[in-house]
């Protein structure tokens, strides 16, 4: 069976361009996980490399099939030189090693957490997932291998991601699109939620 990395990290070159950083970083008991980065002229933009390598699998099952199950990458998308977004490289990899480490399936509408603040003096410690197929083309696999997926992030202050799990993911987002809440300001104020 052939590697996908290779054909993920060649999906994310003809979508964003030539990466101008990579970081890795390698959790114990895990793969190693890359996160690259895309710089546009007032964008910056965030990659995750690895996380497709195995299928994600229902954490509930009793056995985890090695080639069957969802494959994703994660994407975060923030306006550059207004805050040192960089910083978020080592979080990114975390929530793109969750599937290993926490036997999560990331899907559209899902949140991750990492706890902490995304970059420094970030007001955001989580992000929703967001539908694929807007700024890089899901990435079909041979069979019986399912398509990687790439999957933006949203970042959500503590209030918005409490308002989620009550109200849902697609009532927060038409809260944002209804507010005209600018998504990639990466120091922007929460929503109003009232």
């Amino acid at each position: 069976m052939a590697d996908v990395l290779p054909l993920v990290e060649a999906r994310l070159r003809t979508a964003l361009g030539e990466p101008d950083a990579r970081a890795a970083v390698t959790f114990l008991g895990t793969d190693r996980v890359e996160v690259l980065r895309f710089t546009e002229e007032d964008v910056v933009r965030y990659a995750t490399l690895g996380m497709s390598a195995h299928p994600m699998n229902d954490p509930t099952a009793m056995v985890a099939d090695p080639v069957k199950g969802p494959r994703a990458e994660l994407v975060l998308s923030v306006r550059r030189g207004v805050a040192d977004t960089d910083k978020a490289l080592r979080p990114l990899a975390v929530l793109a090693a969750s599937p290993q480490v926490e036997g999560v399936v990331v899907a559209p509408g899902g949140s991750l957490d990492v706890g902490e603040p995304l970059w420094p003096g970030a007001p955001f410690t989580s992000v929703l997932v967001g539908e694929p197929g807007g700024l890089v083309e899901d990435l079909e696999l041979d069979d019986p291998l399912d398509p990687v997926r790439f999957l933006p992030l949203l970042p959500m202050t503590p209030n918005e991601a409490a308002w989620k799990r009550v109200h849902g993911a697609q009532a927060l987002q038409e809260r944002w699109l209804a507010r005209g809440t600018d998504l990639r300001d990466p120091l922007r104020r929460p929503v109003a939620l009232d």
